[in-house]
């Protein structure tokens, strides 16, 4: 089940909120939002919400043993029996084929192996529980004596299988206690239906686009088509991810959970160590705090600390070389802007950093893109005018043509411009005699238009992909 889906919309999501906020009291309510969370994570495989519970249970137990044992030889053995628990269920579940083909090609052996559905989420929350049996070790937040309060936040179905990566002392406190008013419910409301617009009526038709000039014969593609591809993908991934991310952070508004911010308008960056400030915060900000400080950051060896880091973070993303070159493309940049390009660009007018920015996010979705390496420089060198069908055809034009104003809104919708332009017209309307009942008319108008399209576009096309199938 994903958020985009019409059982999703109009029975499941409704359903979960009706039994919410019928239960008045607070541990009727985690039970509710546990019940529906298990349910929403085992509607279409059951059989993994196993391993969800296994991998809750042993961070709950190991961080009371820590708790517990404080001083002693057993807090360090429990962390790293639960760092070695856990990281060896994802290796098992998300690597095991990965690894078992690279051993065969580079022994030349034929070690048999099977592949089976990766279980949907299982980077995520085995983040989730590991960073919080890290900050029991830490100190930084106290061990959770309920067993289902601490399933209740590893559960959570607003953010178990798409982000963002919520650490457990941002919503400890509203575990235990948490009020709702109509005006966090609103706001919640609102922000999940500009996701949902975001990922419906932007994301799926971008990656409609995309999907025939990425994956197709690439003999019969074009350099412009090859462009055009990769930039319709970049629209797609951006929207969907950061579109998924608004829905989460919405949701959890309307039941009392308020969950950081993902994505800071990434294509708005002028390096590369800012778009990573920017994109998938919640990802980057736990590679900082729990790889890359431990390992020294900037302090030693920080060359090799980025190299660690970038590798992992690429391989985090998916079982295939492709996702490991993507974050070691990265990863060099990120040491060359730390040697000498953002000391050179600062010399520089703020556009030429903001193009370069621009350049090598491109280049990288092609990596991230093709899983087949040998497909992705083929289409790399075809973006470059080697080995492709020619600059430019018919098909292009008339490809360019039927979806100039989509393009033209999307590349804005990547921007704030219309978050400030809604501020500004906001702040006229408050001048009005009547300006209180504007935004009370307004904004539900807006939101109901914006939910019967996604309905339209949900009912009329079959295109909906969940690119987090990966993860």
């Amino acid at each position: 089940m994903v958020f985009s889906s019409l059982i999703f919309l109009y029975l499941f999501f409704p359903l979960s909120l009706l039994f919410y906020f019928l239960s008045k009291n607070l541990t009727y309510r985690n039970i509710v939002l546990i019940v529906f969370s298990l349910a929403f994570y085992a509607w279409g495989e059951p059989v993994w919400i196993i391993l969800l519970i296994l991998s809750a249970s042993i961070d709950f137990f190991h961080s009371l043993l820590i708790e517990k044992y404080r001083g002693t030889w057993v807090p360090k053995a429990a962390l790293i029996s639960s760092i070695i628990l856990n990281l060896s269920l994802l290796v098992f579940f998300k690597y095991s084929a990965f690894l078992v083909q690279n051993i065969n090609l580079i022994f030349g052996i034929n070690i048999p192996f099977s592949e089976f559905s990766l279980p949907i989420g299982i980077s995520f929350y085995t983040f989730q529980t590991m960073s919080y049996t890290i900050d029991v070790y830490r100190g930084d937040t106290k061990a959770q004596q309920s067993y289902f309060k601490f399933l209740l936040y590893v559960s959570l179905f607003h953010q178990l299988v798409a982000g963002p990566i919520v650490r457990y002392s941002d919503i400890a406190n509203e575990i235990e206690c948490r009020s709702i008013n109509i005006s966090e419910v609103y706001s919640g409301i609102n922000r999940f239906v500009i996701g949902l617009g975001k990922k419906v009526l932007i994301a799926n038709t971008a990656g409609e686009l995309a999907e025939p000039l990425l994956n197709g014969n690439l003999q019969h593609l074009t350099t412009t088509g090859a462009w055009l591809g990769i930039l319709t993908f970049t629209i797609q991934i951006y929207f969907d991810f950061s579109g998924y991310s608004d829905m989460a952070i919405g949701m959890g508004k309307m039941v009392g959970f308020h969950y950081k911010e993902n994505f800071n308008y990434p294509y708005m960056a002028s390096s590369v160590t800012d778009f990573w400030r920017r994109w998938h915060i919640s990802l980057g900000s736990f590679f900082r705090d729990y790889l890359y400080i431990p390992l020294g950051g900037n302090r030693s060896h920080y060359i090799r600390n980025i190299i660690v880091v970038w590798f992992l973070t690429g391989l985090w993303h998916g079982a295939s070389w492709n996702f490991v070159v993507w974050g070691l493309f990265y990863g060099f940049f990120i040491i060359l802007e730390k040697k000498f390009l953002l000391e050179f660009f600062k010399k520089l007018p703020a556009f030429v950093s903001h193009i370069y920015l621009l350049f090598l996010v491109v280049i990288g979705w092609v990596f991230f893109q093709f899983t087949n390496l040998e497909t992705g420089f083929n289409y790399l060198g075809i973006m470059f005018g080697i080995g492709g069908n020619g600059f430019f055809s018919v098909e292009d034009g008339i490809l360019l043509s039927g979806n100039l104003l989509f393009l033209i809104i999307a590349a804005v919708g990547c921007t704030p411009m219309i978050s400030n332009l809604w501020k500004r017209l906001m702040e006229r309307i408050k001048e009005w005699k009547y300006s209180d009942w504007v935004p009370a008319l307004w904004h539900p108008a807006i939101n109901i238009l914006l939910l019967i399209l996604c309905t339209a576009f949900l009912i009329g096309k079959s295109y909906n992909p969940f690119l987090y199938f990966r993860f």
